[in-house]
C-alpha cells in the first residue's frame, strides 16, 4: 500500500475527529502538531497561540495579571470554540487536562499523550528559556515533578500514549501516524 492510500485509509478511519495532543509543558506538542497535521491532511491549531492572539497578552502575562483561574476559563472557552470544527490537530496547554469539563470535549476526539521522561522535560524547560507561569525556576526539579505527578492520572486518560525520547518532532508525528490505526475502528468493519 502506498503512502497516499495509507493516508486516505487513516483519514477514513478518523472520520474528521479532532486529535488533541496533551502532555506536560516542553513535551513537544506545539512542534509535533504541525507535522502530524500535514501527514494526515488536517489543519493545526495551538490553544495557547489562540489565547495569546485573542487576549493580546502572553500566557505568562495572563497568569501574572489575572491568575490561573481566569486563564483556565479562557482556555476552556477557546477549546469549546475550536472543537466546533473538525479535522484538526490541536496542541493543548499542559494544564488543560486539569479542568474536568474539558474532558467532555477531549473525549469527542482522539487524545494523544506525548510522554517524556521527567529529567528530559526538565532539561528542555531549562534550556528553552521561556517563562513558564507555574514553575519556580529556583526549585525547578521538585516543582516540575509535583506538577507532573498531579497531572499524570489525567494524562493516563488519553487514547494513545507516545513515549518520546530523542526523536525529532517529525519522528514523533510519524510514530503517531504509525500507531493511530491500532486505536481506530474502521467504520466499514467495526469488529476489526
Amino acid at each position: 500500500m502506498d503512502d497516499q492510500s495509507t493516508k486516505q485509509t487513516l483519514q477514513e478511519k478518523l472520520g474528521g475527529r479532532n486529535i488533541f495532543l496533551i502532555g506536560m509543558m516542553g513535551s513537544g506538542k506545539s512542534k509535533t502538531g504541525p507535522y502530524l497535521a500535514k501527514m494526515i491532511n488536517y489543519a493545526f491549531v495551538d490553544t495557547d497561540e489562540v489565547i495569546e492572539k485573542a487576549s493580546k497578552l502572553s500566557i505568562s502575562d495572563i497568569f501574572e495579571k489575572d491568575g490561573e483561574k481566569v486563564f483556565r476559563g479562557l482556555e476552556k472557552q477557546v477549546l469549546k470554540e475550536i472543537s466546533k470544527h473538525h479535522s484538526l490537530v490541536i496542541a493543548t496547554g499542559g494544564g488543560l487536562v486539569t479542568v474536568p469539563e474539558n474532558w467532555g470535549i477531549l473525549h469527542q476526539g482522539i487524545v494523544i499523550w506525548l510522554d517524556l521522561d521527567l529529567q528530559r522535560l526538565i532539561k528542555r524547560i531549562e534550556s528553552d528559556g521561556q517563562k513558564r507561569p507555574l514553575l519556580d525556576l529556583d526549585n525547578l526539579s521538585q516543582n516540575f515533578s509535583q506538577i507532573y505527578e498531579s497531572r499524570k492520572p489525567m494524562y493516563l486518560e488519553s487514547d494513545l500514549r507516545i513515549e518520546v525520547e530523542e526523536q525529532s518532532p517529525y519522528e514523533v508525528a510519524s510514530l503517531i501516524v504509525e500507531q493511530l490505526p491500532n486505536i481506530l475502528i474502521d467504520p466499514e468493519n467495526p469488529v476489526g
